[in-house]
């Protein structure tokens, strides 16, 4: 099979992703084999490239938005019929061991698998997953580059919601609005809520308003008035203090990334008093993954996407990074 291997992190500037000729993987007892049509790059795919992330061990597959058929099941698989198509997501396990996944808070597990860190991902022409968690993905859904962000994207930025406490009806403002916020926003829209985004660039804001946005502003632009609920998408820390300035007291701030640079100091008065909050969002549980798929497969969310061939992993992650795609997300396709 085809993959995209990374010996050791570097810079994406660099090119480190080398496709080479790799064995196709055999699926163990409890395992699916999955032929990839497409797989999303995320940016932890960045972060995990650069080093922020680092893997266990290299070289790694990176990739864990992928979306194929299955075409061979482990002895012990009894879910999925040969030539179903399903969707390999981040998390490829969890203990189910630890007091967090005894008490359903299996997402802070204390010894998870993610898909494409600790085990080879879906840059790749096939891989193996537990099939335990691998989801269905209905042919109803949409196409396999359209359905493929909402494997990381799609749940992360919908935990991230719930992590805000947004409830049917809120005020929640986005900041970034990449991959996982342009799904967050369909999500908040058939909630009933009022949806802000701030951005860096124009693109990405007239896409929010043609989503649905009530109000878009560039990053610095004051809010028109508070807000009980903000979600940060963008790994920039400085934008924390002006963020939770803008929260209502009693507001909510999620951080829905893997990563955060700085965090610059808080003034308790100004950012904190009045009970606000700012809470990280840590993976998902598969609940959560279950509940955004199925809310996708009912409610047609549009995925806006720019597409590459797998040969140009390191092209789709250069401008990712430097904010060049020509939409709100990137997938490769085999």
């Amino acid at each position: 099979m085809k993959a995209l291997s990374l010996a050791r992190p570097a810079p994406v500037l660099s090119k480190p992703l080398e496709l080479l000729d790799a064995p196709d993987p055999k699926p163990e007892p409890s395992e699916v084999l999955v032929d990839i049509a497409a797989c999303g790059v995320c940016r932890t795919d960045l972060h995990i490239v650069e080093g922020e992330v680092p893997a266990p061990h290299y070289p790694v597959i990176p990739g864990h938005q992928a979306v194929g058929r299955v075409i061979e099941r482990g002895a012990d698989v009894r879910a999925f019929a040969i030539g179903e198509r399903v969707g390999v997501p981040w998390v490829g396990a969890f203990c189910r061991r630890c007091q967090f996944c005894l008490s359903n808070r299996e997402n802070l597990c204390d010894n998870p698998t993610f898909t494409g860190l600790h085990r080879p991902g879906g840059f790749a022409s096939r891989v193996t997953a537990r099939a335990d968690y691998v989801h269905a993905l209905p042919d109803t859904m949409g196409d396999d580059v359209s359905v493929a962000p909402l494997l990381c994207a799609g749940i992360i930025g919908y935990r991230a919601l719930k992590q805000s406490r947004l409830t049917p009806g809120g005020r929640v403002a986005l900041y970034g609005f990449g991959a996982a916020a342009h799904i967050a926003l369909q999500v908040a829209r058939r909630w009933r809520c009022d949806v802000y985004v701030v951005s860096r660039d124009e693109a990405s804001l007239e896409r929010a308003r043609e989503l649905g946005a009530l109000w878009t502003g560039t990053i610095g632009t004051p809010l028109p008035h508070p807000v009980g609920h903000a979600v940060l998408f963008a790994p920039t820390g400085s934008m924390i203090p002006d963020i939770m300035a803008n929260l209502e007291k009693g507001g909510v701030l999620s951080i829905a990334g893997i990563y955060l640079d700085r965090i610059p100091e808080l003034d308790y008065a100004t950012h904190l008093f009045g009970e606000r909050e700012l809470v990280s969002t840590t993976a998902n549980t598969l609940s959560d993954a279950r509940e955004l798929l199925d809310l996708a497969a009912s409610h047609d969310f549009i995925t806006q996407v720019e597409t590459f061939p797998l040969a140009d992993g390191n092209q789709a992650l250069q401008k990712l990074k430097e904010g060049r795609l020509n939409a709100q997300s990137a997938v490769l396709r085999m």
